[in-house]
């Protein structure tokens, strides 16, 4: 049968309306989330919620009926015949389309209907608890998760996945979408498996290690609430450019004759400019130029950048004739 609606109000199969009625009151107003402090809530709104969902089918005598024949999967599932109880009659109801079928209420809809109609009753209703606008009452996409009521305050473990972005993606930054597949349990505790995409708005700038967590978007365990999902970033390798913090690191090459009558650099860079340099002084091995607002954005102030540092290799010849060794001797102003 799955949830036993009786066993959840505390009454007997023989409880009459005003004995349903006693128990809601006494347990709703007990397990009202309002009522409980901010470690305890998630377990009260659970509880609160099967009361009332509890309360809502028994006090009503045909959802009741159908419940006591064919139970809460009964119910909730398909069309049923309450005048009789097999199999042949609930299928020929189904198939004929009759008047009733179940709806699920919200927790608090349930809650505020019962004070009404106890006010009306000339009942109380001081003391009546208001709404919280943080509360996950109710079924369909109301909260983020479903929750059973036998679970804690604790999480799951938390689940890290990296996220490789080209480094064009960390200058200008991008906006990815991630199919995610995780377990959740169901109101009865039951596994179940839910896709889901979520955005992720990559800042420029930002680094290998950054961490961007999805708050209950892990899998579930039992008795926890679902645990975060974490993304990693991660920097995919470059063909031209290395990162070294918020710089960005180049080697050029340069012929031993480039070096010393110097060379016109054009770079492409990442955000698919071209930079042209000027390389007109004497180049030694090891040296290195500075250009200043080339590097990478700096995520924490978006209008400034770091450096874009060109070090240089030389390549020295492996072999030099007599001839070019004398013509090198007479230009640099050595003696034989």
């Amino acid at each position: 049968m799955g949830v036993d609606y009786y066993d959840v109000l505390k009454v007997p199969k023989t409880a009459t309306e005003e004995d349903l009625r006693r128990a809601y009151k006494k347990l709703a107003m007990r397990w009202h989330p309002d009522k409980h402090p901010a470690a305890a809530k998630v377990v009260a709104e659970a509880k609160f919620k099967q009361i009332c969902e509890a309360y809502d089918v028994l006090c009503d005598a045909q959802k009741r009926q159908i419940y006591d024949l064919y139970g809460e999967e009964g119910l909730k599932s398909s069309y049923y015949n309450v005048s009789s109880p097999s199999a042949a009659a609930r299928r020929g109801a189904a198939n004929k389309g009759t008047s009733f079928r179940y709806n699920h209420k919200d927790a608090e809809d349930i809650f505020d209907e019962f004070l009404g109609d106890f006010g009306s009753d000339g009942g109380s209703d001081k003391g009546r608890s208001p709404r919280s606008e943080n509360a996950n009452f109710g079924s369909g996409n109301k909260g983020s998760n479903n929750r059973p009521a036998t679970m804690t305050g604790k999480k799951a473990a938390p689940v890290e996945n990296k996220l490789a972005c080209t480094l064009e993606e960390l200058y200008k930054g991008s906006k990815r979408k991630m199919k995610i597949s995780r377990i959740l349990s169901d109101d009865s505790g039951k596994p179940r498996t839910v896709e889901e995409v979520l955005a992720i708005d990559v800042k420029p700038g930002w680094k290998k290690g950054t961490k961007i967590t999805f708050p209950e978007k892990g899998n579930q365990e039992p008795g926890l609430l679902p645990g975060d999902l974490i993304f990693v970033i991660d920097e995919k390798p470059h063909s031209t450019f290395k990162r070294d913090g918020n710089d960005l690191l180049i080697h050029q090459k340069l012929s031993l004759l480039e070096a010393l009558t110097g060379k016109v650099l054009n770079l492409n860079t990442l955000d698919g400019r071209t930079l042209t340099i000027e390389v007109s002084d004497i180049v030694k091995p090891g040296h290195e130029i500075l250009i200043p607002d080339e590097g990478m954005p700096i995520s924490k102030e978006p209008q400034k950048r770091g450096n874009l540092r060109i070090k240089f290799d030389i390549k020295f010849p492996s072999r030099l004739s007599s001839d070019q060794k004398s013509d090198l001797r007479r230009v640099l102003g050595a003696t034989s």
